[in-house]
């Protein structure tokens, strides 16, 4: 793993533009970054990151079938209970996923470490599947790679192959308002229509719920396959949340992914495989055996988002803490794992999973310790 300084291409912004980048700049700041990029040797890829990106994959599937039976652990996830009946359902239904992405701490030298679990609604999708490809092949066209340079990149592919397995109608939901999310929601919707799908896209505050519990749209049209980027721990609390189990409405991501998607997880697959070598130690925040981490640790609020209300210590000390609105729900104790840095940048590897396979790869890179929405998308490739 090494960093490439590249020099960014004059012309990126309208290149994002015309393929329909349009949150490539955030609040004025660039959110793509490729004055440089991340090269790796496809050793790291299939052995480093691809082949543990599954079996992490299927853990947390081997997690899911004992937690949906399991009131404890359904609790100690902060779902409430009820919504139990929900997840269960939907897990012995075997409702289909689209799509997760893991986290991890990778230097190119040792076991990739799994950060957390984001099953439920990660980002960063499009500028995965779609641009940093066009990236790659533009960088290859003016010479800039060497001929045989590639990148670890199915998730377009694959995406359009799962949800023609998962079939039609699909509507879209999600904040209209939020450049990212509509992003995110608009490329998926694309997907579906190559897959040959019928879709529509309905703004987040025009869904509603009919007598028969049945999603809809605001002129009353039911809604049978939802793709909403909204969280299962908000929609539980919501007041539709109690009667979710009658609705004949399906979703993507389905509620069982209520079960991968909070750092519990993390703990919960510490104690299912302890010593695994891409898992770091993690414990509940009540479990007195959270002392075998000793002073250096990261203090994770079940349920956050962007790095919200994290607590970083080293050797007692502080060393990095972001507020937020969250932490009621309970936290999680996780093993101190170092990000890689490069050129004073520390960065992020998110591992994509579609359906149930890896599918690519996306890296996020900011100065800070704690990753959170300041991070900028860095491309990277496979060196030949």
């Amino acid at each position: 793993m090494r960093r490439l300084d590249l020099g960014e291409r004059p012309d990126w912004r309208e290149q994002a533009e015309a393929a329909g980048f349009s949150f490539h700049t955030l609040d004025g700041t660039p959110y793509w970054d490729e004055t440089h990029a991340y090269a790796f040797s496809l050793d790291q890829i299939e052995r480093d990151i691809e082949a543990p990106s599954a079996e992490l994959h299927a853990l947390c599937l081997a997690f899911a079938e004992r937690a949906v039976a399991d009131e404890h652990i359904l609790t100690s996830l902060a779902i409430p209970s009820h919504a139990f009946d929900t997840v269960r359902e939907s897990w012995a239904r075997r409702d289909p996923s689209l799509y997760g992405r893991l986290d991890l701490a990778y230097d190119g030298s040792g076991p990739a470490k799994l950060l957390e679990y984001n099953a439920d609604t990660p980002t960063a999708l499009y500028e995965t599947g779609v641009f940093q490809w066009l990236w790659l092949e533009d960088n290859l066209a003016r010479g800039k790679l060497p001929a045989g340079t590639d990148q670890f990149n199915s998730v377009h592919e694959r995406l359009i192959a799962r949800l023609r397995a998962i079939g039609g109608p699909v509507a879209f939901t999600c904040l209209a308002d939020a450049p990212e999310d509509r992003g995110t929601v608009a490329y998926l919707q694309d997907c579906a229509h190559q897959a040959g799908l019928a879709t529509r896209f309905v703004p987040l505050d025009a869904v509603s719920v009919m007598d028969d519990g049945a999603f809809s749209d605001s002129l009353g049209a039911a809604l049978g396959t939802l793709f909403k980027l909204y969280p299962w721990e908000w929609a539980f609390r919501d007041p539709f949340g109690r009667n979710l189990s009658a609705t004949p409405t399906r979703f993507l991501e389905p509620p069982w992914k209520a079960v991968l998607s909070n750092k519990g997880l993390l703990a919960h697959l510490w104690a299912m495989a302890p010593g695994h070598p891409n898992l770091l130690e993690t414990y509940f925040e009540d479990d007195p055996a959270k002392a075998a981490l000793g002073t250096s640790f990261v203090k994770k609020p079940i349920l956050s988002r962007e790095g919200a209300n994290v607590l970083m210590l080293r050797d007692g000390a502080v060393i990095a803490r972001e507020d937020g609105p969250y932490g009621a729900e309970g936290y999680v104790r996780q093993a101190l794992a170092d990000l890689a840095v490069f050129g004073g940048e520390r960065v992020l590897l998110g591992s994509w999973i579609v359906g149930d396979e890896p599918a690519g790869l996306c890296l996020r890179e900011s100065p800070d310790l704690i990753t959170g929405n300041r991070a900028r998308f860095v491309p990277h490739v496979i060196a030949p």
